[in-house]
């Protein structure tokens, strides 16, 4: 059996790739999974963080476990470390200068998982898109759109430019609806009545208190809105339109009127 364990699969120089070196390499590797699903299943048990830290936590562990285990198994190999990197110097940085990108998404993504700025469940707005977090890599991550197409985004991007994010306090949002309403209409009727829309919807939240307002004076109509609270960010266009079909059918009941524009045409006649 030591016989086929030290039987020589590969020379190079002073290095020799042994049956063995293979052996305990599969053994590391097998072992590292079972370390990983086990520590996995104990972050995510961990019921008092919340589910977005619990991520970051497991992700963070991932990155260095791996990274621990890949220098255990090149030394295990008989691979001196200091003398790679060391030999390899002017290598790596060509390999970095043209890897650069690369690497901003990795210390990009690093820096996201940390700070708890943009973490997994959030809505945010990218691009003028709304968007929610499915998932962050160290180089990228992954959000879906409204249409339930998946975008996959560097990291870089996010830590660069400006992204609104729409669930980062976990404080509702303030939305509003506008509408146009004919002139000579009774304008506590109106105000009433789109308070009463906005309320009645299951998706705004009824400990804030819906208000109404008349917004200004427009050419052909008055322009009221009316304001609420909700945590459905994701499909707050949906919560819209329902509160508009109902505004539209409570104006029907009370028949007011939203007006077409209007323009007066003036007519010179000459001698």
């Amino acid at each position: 059996m030591k016989k086929y364990f030290d039987f020589t699969l590969i020379s190079f120089g002073e290095f020799h790739l042994k049956f063995h070196h293979i052996f305990t390499l599969f053994l590391i590797f097998i072992t590292a999974f079972i370390i990983q699903l086990f520590v996995r299943k104990l972050i995510f048990r961990m019921k008092r963080v919340e589910k977005s830290k619990r991520y970051t936590i497991y992700k963070l562990f991932q990155y260095f476990f791996w990274l621990a285990v890949l220098i255990y198994s090149l030394q295990s190999l008989g691979i001196n470390i200091s003398l790679l990197l060391a030999g390899s110097a002017a290598l790596l940085v060509g390999f970095g200068l043209g890897m650069q990108h690369i690497f901003g998404d990795f210390v990009s993504g690093i820096i996201l998982l940390l700070d708890g700025s943009l973490k997994v469940g959030d809505v945010i707005e990218l691009n003028n898109m709304i968007c929610v977090v499915k998932e962050i890599n160290f180089r990228t991550t992954t959000v879906m759109g409204r249409n339930e197409n998946y975008i996959i985004v560097p990291n870089s991007e996010l830590t660069r430019y400006q992204v609104v994010n729409w669930t980062h306090s976990r404080v509702s949002s303030r939305f509003k609806v506008t509408v146009r309403v004919e002139y000579g209409a009774d304008i506590n009727l109106v105000m009433q009545l789109l308070k009463e829309a906005a309320q009645k919807h299951p998706m705004v939240l009824k400990n804030h208190q819906c208000f109404a307002w008349l917004e200004e004076y427009g050419e052909s109509a008055l322009i009221f809105s009316v304001f609420f609270w909700s945590d459905e960010v994701f499909i707050i266009e949906k919560v819209c339109s329902d509160i508009r079909v109902s505004i539209y059918n409570a104006f029907r009941e009370h028949n007011l009127h939203i007006p077409f524009p209007q323009r007066t045409l003036h007519i010179k006649k000459e001698d």
